[in-house]
């Protein structure tokens, strides 16, 4: 079973109660989702394999360590997911950025693909789904699904918050796939709105509220 990744540093709690207040300007809300995309980047990518090299320093050689030439890739839903593609770039700027846009269709309420495009080496990364609301889990799902069918093998989602119903759903679906949220809320009002949440990500992110 996949892992649940509860990151509850002081930061990150701090700054997700100005996310879920709603008097939090675009501009605000902009900036501190980017942040918390950065600050759940470090614990998210705690696990990448380093190895030893010699390096000269102004006073005398060292035997440091770098990254052991692990290729990222991070992948937005479309839209809400875009904020949180340079907070997580401030981190990993060589990582590759592919994008998959995702609507409900209204009869069978299950997810459509309307946009994807991906990196031609996808398969060959380790890769990070970015959505800052982790609500029914249909949108993750089916997203790990699409970067399954390129091939990808390794794949973490990072949300923001999350309802129980969307991480049992892909735990049930992907149950090998982490997941990392900095905070677990209670649960999906009837119109699949996390409660208590912080409202429609997307429309708070760019103004379309």
């Amino acid at each position: 079973m996949s892992k649940i990744h509860i990151l509850d540093h002081p930061l990150l709690q701090h700054k997700v109660t100005i996310l879920r207040n709603e008097n939090t300007t675009v501009k605000d809300f902009r900036q501190i989702v980017s942040e918390v995309a950065t600050l759940m980047c470090y614990e998210a990518t705690r696990d990448l394999p380093v190895e030893e090299i010699e390096v000269q320093t102004p006073v005398a050689k060292a035997v440091a360590h770098q990254i052991a030439g692990k290729k990222m890739a991070i992948v937005p839903i479309l839209r809400a997911g875009l904020g949180m593609v340079d907070g997580i770039l401030t981190l990993v700027p060589g990582a590759k950025v592919g994008h998959i846009g995702l609507y409900r269709d209204p009869v069978t309420l299950e997810p459509v693909k309307y946009y994807c495009k991906m990196p031609s080496d996808i398969a060959l990364r380790d890769v990070i789904v970015l959505d800052p609301m982790l609500a029914t889990g249909g949108s993750a799902s089916a997203a790990i699904t699409f970067l399954k069918e390129y091939g990808v093998q390794h794949i973490k989602l990072m949300n923001i918050l999350a309802a129980p119903e969307g991480v049992a759903r892909v735990q049930a679906d992907h149950p090998d796939v982490d997941i990392y949220i900095a905070a677990l809320d209670d649960k999906l009002n009837d119109h699949g709105y996390i409660v208590p949440g912080l409202g429609d990500a997307g429309d708070r992110i760019f103004g379309t509220k």
